[in-house]
């Protein structure tokens, strides 16, 4: 049976999605070719998604626009944890612990979804806090998995708390760990009773979605435990991975309550702490002559 013919719309998010997941700015040549469209028609279809916000224009480049980036803002916060929900609680069934979602920002990660078991309810949720990567395991996992350059804010947060970056007990020697082992494990650093156990999100190199932490008490990460904890965390992290992947999710079980959350980057990258913008972690360079359009209780570790 031969395929169907690309619609408008088919041929308007070809070029959205394209431009959104190049590694740096592309061309209108490098885009039609990408998508598979005459040059002539990836330009007129560019045209309209400039003049609509979904694409901004950038010499002769062409970057995610402001209506992406307000999308995105929403996303992070609903479409996010909803779509991640279901990995939280099978996650926290399994293995008896407290999940939580988190995403990354400026200068640390922000937690957007718990599920916790009644047995740890003298834990904090964290729900809606700004956490720092010298503190926690869930941006320590984040920031392991970003590119050095884009690791800069998270340490310079860090280093201006006075928190040792070089060294065998420093922040930098913990980053390097978590980068080849694919895991930040957290004991008692923010809480002595308390443990956790992150991992990173990625659906490309370089540029982690969110993170999912497991948190409990110390004896909870024993050694006899841990290779299993760590099992379940990749598993349950890969799933999530899948599914941001995957074309079109259109249906989920439950939209999470998401509470205290004023600005949250991650999908995208938009909204930071303070509701000012802000551009995602990237190395691709910047532009900033923009043409116009072409004219027509115990806090626990997290």
């Amino acid at each position: 049976m031969p395929a169907a013919p690309r619609t408008a719309v088919d041929k308007a998010l070809d070029l959205i999605e394209a431009v959104a997941r190049a590694s740096r700015p592309p061309r209108l040549v490098d885009l039609a070719e990408e998508v598979g469209l005459h040059r002539a028609t990836a330009y007129r279809v560019l045209v309209d998604l400039v003049r609509r916000g979904w694409v901004l224009r950038a010499g002769d480049r062409y970057l995610p626009g402001t209506a992406v980036l307000q999308l995105s803002s929403s996303a992070a916060r609903n479409s996010l944890g909803a779509l991640a929900r279901p990995v939280l609680a099978a996650l926290s069934e399994r293995t008896g612990m407290m999940v939580n979602l988190q995403v990354p920002e400026v200068d640390r990660s922000r937690v957007i979804d718990v599920v916790r078991p009644d047995r740890l309810a003298m834990i904090s949720s964290l729900t809606g806090q700004a956490l720092p990567v010298h503190r926690f395991a869930g941006p320590l996992a984040l920031v392991a998995a970003l590119s050095p350059a884009d690791r800069v804010p998270y340490l310079r947060a860090a280093e201006e708390s006075g928190y040792p970056l070089e060294g065998p007990d420093g922040l930098l020697a913990d980053i390097e760990d978590a980068e080849r082992t694919g895991f930040a494990v957290e004991y008692g650093r923010n809480e002595q009773p308390v443990a956790s156990l992150a991992r990173a999100v990625v659906t490309r190199p370089g540029a982690p979605v969110c993170a999912l932490t497991l948190v409990g008490l110390g004896p909870d990460f024993g050694e006899a435990r841990l290779p299993g904890l760590r099992e379940r965390l990749r598993e349950a992290t890969e799933e999530l991975a899948r599914i941001l992947s995957g074309p079109g999710t259109s249906e989920v079980t439950e939209v999470p309550q998401v509470t205290g959350v004023t600005g949250v980057t991650g999908v995208t990258g938009v909204t930071g702490v303070t509701g000012q913008a802000s551009p995602p972690p990237t190395s691709a360079p910047v532009f900033p002559s923009v043409s116009p359009p072409p004219s027509p209780s115990t806090e626990g570790p997290a």
